[in-house]
């Protein structure tokens, strides 16, 4: 018997070597136990349970390294499967209307608790054989766990065992758990991240149903939940490095794999998808940059005036692009032209390209179409509230793009403005929800639009202006002459050649409907009008410079033929839709000031001040005050008031009279404000 023991230890059955020295020690030696030589045995028999102890404990050691090894390929058989079960599952449904239940396992052959495999194993319900699947115990040889367990268990050390694995197992989760520094970097690294997760469970589900207490759910759902806040903690980490929408959407689609393949093992992934959520927003951001870059070019790319139509067929091709509708155009011949740019359909399709690449994260998420619904809406708000917009806002600063473009800008923003509710429409053919739907979110479009109007707007009235003031930089006036040259300024004729044919831009703006026409006449009026009462205050400002000392009579005179052609070019209808006199109008301040220095009128003045029906009404005291100290300063050098009506007159103190008169209004203005 102890020679067939001695066997057993030499051919490594050491589990039938315990039950053997089991019988020598129950049964032969107490029967012999007087001989020298079964002393020795049993003396021996506790060295030879140690040393079965110590090489099934390295067996062990073995194993758990070998599972540390190939948990990768473990994890990415299961997650494979996985997937292919559930790609089946998803083909089933929609050829039959049925819903299959997802298998409990994909991988994993499940062995009941009296350790035999189901019978089923390897074929279907018609006895079909199956494609063959790969498992856990396809891949790692588990008999090392079996031998030692039993081993320990046989040796009534069973607990000592079922702590030491535990333990190693625990400090091998952390190690799975640790991330490469680079794994963002590609989705390589985070498919590898989650294979050897996988793989880990896959082992610890094996183990749980295969072995009786090694490991409890208990245990392992602990695990999980440990498991679980790193991988959480890791990816929200990780993801917030990537700025690739694509690498974004790979991962996310790694994590819904990943989430069903533990999920089919028993592991609660509910807080996975929760993180999904987190990541969708930082998907939407690199969608959303990504998206500025396409916005920047199209309009980089666009030249700013109207579509040339030449025929039935291009037309076909810009309307499939972009919901262009116009009865006025359509009676029109070919070749005609579309009001808005090029940029505008194309703006329109990248929105809607947008709306799918959103889309593409919010699938298998396990929402409702409502839910969709809703993420596509505020993604898409997102979309045109801050990132179109900012992109209008910027091209609307740049130096390069001047009135004309400024123009097509707020004729293209009318026209996205009105496609809204086409993407509106998209949006519901997709997710099915009505917008009319209580809760349903709108999209803001129309305030998007109606902004970047108003700073296109906004832009012309303050680039016009700029203009107007570098033409009046050029104004070089001889402010002493004595006699006018008898014609206006050159600069001021440039200036008002410029403000002509700036204005017929806005007359040869397409007006193919009336929304059209009243948009582009109401900008050109509030332009017109906001030009001329800049010129006028520019030229007020010129008169009343503090630096200029003195005027001459002459030089007022100069200055009134300037004026003069302001007035001509107000009245001359440079754009439609003017009132009467509305736009003289912002000359009249100028007009009443030059009047009552050149019929040197201030009886009149200062007879009727304050009176409503007052000739001069527009003329501040504190202006006329400033302008007379800078023709009494001329005055005390020559006599050029010689040349007034009124002969003869010590005109020096006429002026000395004007001023204190004029000096006490101003006061009480002044005082009574």
């Amino acid at each position: 018997m102890y020679s067939k023991l001695k066997e057993q230890m030499d051919v490594k059955r050491y589990y039938s070597a315990l039950k053997t020295m089991e019988h020598l020690e129950n049964i032969y030696l107490p029967k012999v136990g007087q001989y020298r030589f079964c002393q020795i045995m049993i003396e021996n028999i506790p060295k030879l349970r140690e040393e079965i102890k110590d090489i099934s404990m390295s067996d062990l050691k073995d194993f758990l390294e070998s599972i540390r090894k190939h948990s990768d390929r473990i994890g990415e058989t299961a997650m494979k499967q996985a997937l292919q079960q559930k790609t089946f599952n998803i083909a089933l449904h929609k050829q039959t209307g049925m819903n299959y239940k997802k298998s409990a396992s994909v991988i994993n052959d499940r062995v009941p608790e009296d350790g035999h495999r189901r019978s089923e194993q390897g074929a279907d319900e018609d006895g079909e054989p199956e494609e063959e699947v790969l498992t856990a115990q396809d891949l790692v040889d588990f008999s090392p766990v079996y031998r030692c367990l039993h081993i320990y268990s046989v040796l009534g050390d069973k607990e000592t065992f079922e702590n030491y694995y535990r333990k190693q197992r625990r400090k091998q989760a952390r190690l799975v758990l640790q991330p490469q520094s680079n794994m963002h970097e590609t989705v390589e690294g985070y498919r590898k991240y989650f294979s050897q997760i996988v793989g880990f469970f896959v082992v610890e589900d094996h183990i749980l149903h295969v072995t009786q207490g090694l490991v409890t759910r208990t245990f392992t759902d602990e695990l999980w939940n440990m498991a679980l806040a790193k991988i959480i903690a890791v990816l929200r980490t990780h993801s917030s490095y990537c700025t690739d929408p694509d690498l974004v959407l790979e991962l996310k689609n790694l994590i819904v794999v990943f989430a069903d393949t533990v999920q089919g093992y028993g592991f609660l992934v509910n807080r996975l998808f929760d993180l999904l959520f987190e990541i969708r927003d930082q998907y939407n951001e690199t969608l959303l940059k990504k998206w500025a870059g396409l916005f920047r070019e199209i309009f980089e790319a666009d030249n700013y005036s109207p579509i040339p139509i030449a025929n039935e067929e291009e037309l076909r091709t810009v309307i499939s692009k972009f919901p262009f509708q116009d009865s006025e155009l359509d009676k029109q011949t070919f070749p005609k032209k579309l009001p808005m740019s090029q940029s505008v359909p194309q703006i329109y399709m990248q929105v809607k390209e947008f709306i799918y690449a959103s889309l593409k994260f919010s699938e298998s998420l396990h929402r409702s179409s409502t839910e969709i619904d809703d993420m596509l809406r505020k993604s898409t708000n997102l979309l045109l509230t801050r990132t179109l917009s900012g992109c209008l806002q910027n091209l609307i600063k740049k130096p390069h793009i001047g009135l004309t473009e400024l123009v097509q800008i707020i004729i293209n923003t009318t026209q996205l403005e009105q496609a809204c509710k086409y993407l509106e429409d998209f949006i519901t053919n997709i997710t099915n929800i009505s917008p009319e739907t209580v809760h349903t979110t709108r999209l803001y479009g129309l305030s998007t639009f109606k902004d970047a109007r108003h700073a296109a707007e906004g832009e012309i009235y303050t680039k016009l202006n700029q203009k107007i003031d570098e033409f009046i930089q050029l104004a070089d006036y001889d402010w002493t002459m004595s006699e006018p040259d008898g014609r206006a300024s050159g600069y001021l004729m440039d200036l008002i050649n410029f403000l002509r044919s700036t204005f017929q831009v806005f007359t040869h703006l397409p007006s193919n409907t009336n929304d059209h026409a009243a948009m582009s006449g109401k900008v050109a009026q509030t332009a017109c009008m906001s030009a001329c009462k800049h010129l006028s205050t520019s030229l007020m400002q010129m008169l009343l410079d503090s630096e200029l000392k003195q005027i001459s009579m002459g030089a007022i005179q100069q200055f009134n033929l300037d004026v003069i052609q302001c007035e001509l070019f107000a009245s001359s209808d440079p754009v439609p839709g003017f009132q009467g006199d509305t736009l003289q109008l912002a000359f009249i301040d100028l007009r009443q000031l030059l009047d009552l220095f050149m019929v040197w009128d201030w009886s009149t003045y200062l007879a009727d001040y304050g009176q409503p029906t007052s000739k001069y009404l527009r003329v501040n005291p504190s202006t006329a005050l400033t302008l007379l100290e800078k023709m009494k300063d001329t005055s005390k050098k020559n006599q050029l008031f010689a040349q007034f009506r009124k002969n003869d007159r010590d005109k020096q103190k006429l002026i000395e009279t004007v001023v204190k008169q004029l000096r006490s209004l101003a006061n009480g203005m002044s005082h009574h404000t």
